[in-house]
């Protein structure tokens, strides 16, 4: 997973930055996209591509603040990144952390990749690594008082399953650069160092991200929505160990994409989030995993 870039863990299990975030706790590391790279070693051409409005960078990941259909102006502001990413460490298969005190702060971007202000969380709405790799971090700001504040307005989930063949781009509040391709299609099963997620969001090759680009939004190119949240690559072609993810199929075969980057769904957030940008694990379409 390409996990955070700090931390003892995230050399070990991102050798260190398959998982796409830089973790700043050991734990964090785990093989999603870490950014132990450089930052000019991570750079690679850029395509026309989103703006970096709404995204944010972590002390070792990257994110964006974003809204469902339903939240509301004057709703607390969310900010999605991976579970992986969170300052308490990845959290263990089996493990769901709900309504969690937190008081981290983002670097908030606009258009330009510039910061422009420093958003404060009040508590991790949700995180896993199970089924997913998400976390969800509740603001101590509304949606319009960042807009009054900074001109920046969230980025907006899409309430759907995206399509195999849709251009999108990942955008790295950390590294403030993006990387361009397509979905090329979906793994029922990705299991990476004892972590399984469901239904993942496979690159096509042009998207080689690295550590520290973890938790960062994936764009559609045509709708500007987010259809997923980046979060690991198979670094060296090993079999499911961190940082070097495995595809499960149905019949428990097993495929290796040396070098494929993956993101985790998004719009199974639409379903699980109530009145007051509150995410309710219990409302009846909700289908992201419970404690």
């Amino acid at each position: 997973m390409k996990r955070p870039l700090a931390g003892a863990l995230t050399a070990a299990l991102l050798g260190a930055a398959a998982l796409t975030g830089l973790t700043a706790n050991p734990a964090t590391a785990t093989g999603h996209t870490t950014a132990t790279a450089s930052a000019e070693t991570g750079k690679q051409t850029k395509a026309a591509a989103p703006d970096f409005a709404g995204t944010v960078a972590l002390s070792n990941c990257s994110g964006s603040v974003v809204r469902v259909p339903q939240s509301q102006p004057t709703d607390p502001a969310l900010v999605l990144s991976n579970g992986h990413c969170l300052e308490s460490g990845m959290p263990d298969p089996g493990t769901v952390v709900v309504d969690e005190p937190s008081s981290r702060s983002f670097d908030l971007l606009d258009a330009g990749a510039n910061e422009v202000g420093t958003l404060q969380a009040t508590k991790i709405a949700y995180g896993t690594m199970t089924d997913t790799d998400a976390s969800i971090y509740e603001l101590s700001s509304t949606y319009e008082e960042i807009e009054s504040e900074y001109g920046i307005k969230p980025l907006d989930i899409a309430p759907e399953h995206p399509t195999a063949g849709t251009n999108v781009t990942v955008v790295s509040g950390y590294w403030k650069d993006t990387y361009s391709c397509a979905i090329d299609g979906f793994a029922y099963q990705l299991e990476e160092g004892g972590w399984t997620q469901k239904d993942s969001i496979r690159y096509t090759p042009e998207c080689q991200v690295i550590g520290g680009t973890s938790g960062s939004p994936l764009v559609d190119d045509a709708t500007g929505q987010v259809v997923g949240v980046n979060n690991t690559t198979n670094e060296n072609g090993e079999e499911c160990t961190l940082n070097n993810p495995c595809e499960k199929d149905e019949a428990g075969n097993v495929t290796v994409h040396q070098g494929t980057g993956y993101a985790q769904q998004v719009y199974l957030f639409a379903d699980c989030i109530t009145t007051g940008n509150k995410i309710d694990l219990s409302l009846p379409e909700c289908a992201l995993p419970s404690p």
